[in-house]
């Protein structure tokens, strides 16, 4: 009796040594040789295998790793080598400068200080108004045919991202940035903009030559009966509203109340040729521009016209067609906007019930080229002489306030008025 009792402890003995360790703590399955296999993100340590009693860590591309034998480096690795992983949870635990479940993403320095958004690498912009990119440029057309035209790349109403330039890098999705709020700037948005101005002091050398103010010109082309611009006619602007936002120099964004091109058949006598259509825009151009808040348009002059502009329906051939055009001048001639500033961007797609400003929008060639180049466009038509410094450079800025704290001998929010000869 004895002796087969010692057999079978034995025996289950030698069933509770045929065990994984600690029964793969129930996160994975025992398998031959007492090994576990571990269930998904789990292991033990940096181990696949062992117990499965500790998480893994999501894996990213690494911001710095150590290159293999092709030389290829950021592969994926734990917390993307910018973190510890918490084993008992699977969280990173992100250095200093990184987020994200794997540490994935960087931080914006001091979270842009509350004055802006952290944005990705791939949607920042080239510059801040669409027409610091879209502008006047030779066409591909053009070049191609060694020809002096010059064609503009239509109507936008957001600056322009290269995201698909940025989607080749490495750290697309993963570098980010600040995009500071109106009024602010540097890299974590930390700075308050001072306003800008001209030189008081500053002299031409030649006493004689005219003041030259800034000029945008704003040409928009009717789309016509094909989208195209062919058989338009300046009907086609008529009872159709508009806006145009402004953009000042502090990034501060004004959009005007709907300008409406009146129909030249009603009215009466007083609306009853094109002239008087011009003469009645550009008015009210001009009154929306200097109604916008905090006086940063004080003065314009607008000066609009209609019309008929004849483009070759074919390079090789003399045949051609008349595309209807509004022309619209605008010439900053205020004290706020002596120098130069950003283009003006047109509201011109129809914005509905609910929309601010209510538009009926107009129906134009405006973004893609369609038809030998006809595409509406906003450009500088005169380069302003007068100059645009940070506190008319005659005070210094207060970084913490946002106003200027001028020399002695001037005065005004922008130390553009001098008080005395110095």
């Amino acid at each position: 009796m004895i002796a087969t009792r010692i057999v079978l402890a034995l025996s289950l003995l030698g069933v509770a040594s045929a065990v994984c360790p600690n029964q793969c703590s129930g996160h994975g399955t025992c398998g031959a040789d007492d090994v576990c296999t571990c269930y998904q993100n789990w292991g033990m340590a940096d181990e696949e295998g062992g117990d499965c009693s500790e998480m893994n860590c999501p894996f990213e591309f690494a911001w710095v790793d150590t290159p293999d034998d092709s030389g290829r480096f950021h592969k994926y690795m734990e917390c993307s080598g910018k973190g510890l992983c918490d084993r008992s949870t699977g969280e990173c635990e992100c250095f200093d400068g990184y987020t994200g479940k794997g540490c994935q993403r960087m931080t914006c320095p001091n979270d842009c200080s509350g004055h802006g958004t952290c944005e990705y690498i791939e949607e920042l912009t080239f510059g801040s108004v669409p027409g610091q990119y879209w502008g006047g440029f030779r066409t591909a057309s053009a070049a191609a045919s060694n020809t002096v035209a010059y064609g503009y790349d239509g109507l936008y109403t957001t600056a322009k991202t290269f995201a698909s330039n940025a989607a080749e890098l490495w750290d697309s999705h993963k570098s980010m940035a600040c995009v500071c709020d109106a009024g602010w700037i540097d890299v974590d948005c930390s700075r308050r903009m001072c306003p800008k101005a001209n030189d008081v002091m500053d002299e031409r050398l030649n006493i004689a030559d005219a003041f030259k103010y800034q000029i945008q010109n704003i040409t928009l082309y009717a789309a016509g009966t094909d989208g195209n611009g062919t058989d338009s006619n300046i009907q086609e602007f008529y009872d159709k509203t508009f806006a145009l936002t402004f953009t000042s120099t502090l990034n501060e964004s004004f959009t005007t109340i709907p300008l409406k091109v009146q129909n030249s058949n009603t009215g009466g006598a007083s609306m009853s040729t094109p002239t008087h259509v011009e003469n009645a825009l550009a008015n009210d151009i001009e009154v929306a521009l200097q109604a916008l808040p905090n006086k940063v348009v004080t003065n314009v002059n607008a000066n609009v016209s209609f019309g008929y502009e004849f483009r070759l329906a074919d390079q090789a051939k003399w045949a051609g067609e008349e595309v209807a055009f509004l022309h619209v001048d605008v010439e900053f001639v205020g004290a706020s906007t002596m120098g130069p500033q950003n283009l003006l961007t047109v509201e011109a797609n129809k914005c509905g019930i609910g929309c601010t400003p209510k538009l009926t929008g107009m129906n134009l060639v405006s973004v893609s080229e369609a038809r030998n180049n006809i595409i509406s466009f906003v450009t500088q038509k005169q380069a302003a002489d007068y100059n645009n410094y940070e506190c008319g450079r005659r005070g210094k800025c207060d970084y913490s306030t946002g106003e200027c704290e001028c020399f002695e001998g001037y005065m005004g929010d922008r130390c553009q008025t001098q008080t005395a000869l110095i």
